[in-house]
């Protein structure tokens, strides 16, 4: 699950419960049930917040009916988490390095060239034998 989106309001930090979307081309604001997803140009209110919207006039405000309690996991949900839990566990563990082994690194080879060579800011010096 998700973290609970907050509303968008600012110094506001009650949950949200509804998303106010804009249609510019209508002059309408859309008031509606919390979306599924935050999406950038969606604001996500407070019920405060909702019931107290206001637009600039000549702008109208469409409510969409706001559920009375929280939609719960339907089946479908269920059966799609228990799936993803089997694909999970179905695959083979990763082959990396066990807890205390460390990554065998290739040493650094130096460029040819001289016996200091510059790059930028970076500086590569060949080990002495």
């Amino acid at each position: 699950m998700g973290a609970i989106r907050q509303c968008s309001r600012s110094a506001c930090r009650q949950s949200a419960v509804a998303t106010l979307t804009y249609v510019y081309a209508d002059s309408t604001a859309v008031l509606g049930p919390l979306a599924t997803y935050a999406e950038p140009h969606c604001y996500d209110l407070c019920g405060q917040h909702a019931d107290s919207l206001t637009v600039p006039r000549g702008w109208e405000v469409l409510r969409l009916a706001m559920p009375s309690q929280p939609p719960q996991p339907g089946p479908d949900d269920l059966l799609a988490l228990a799936d993803a839990v089997r694909e999970a566990a179905a695959r083979p563990a990763a082959t990396g390095p066990q807890q205390g082994q460390r990554n065998a690194h290739s040493t650094l080879e130096a460029p040819a060239g001289s016996e200091g060579t510059r790059r930028g800011h970076l500086r590569i010096l060949r080990e002495p034998s």
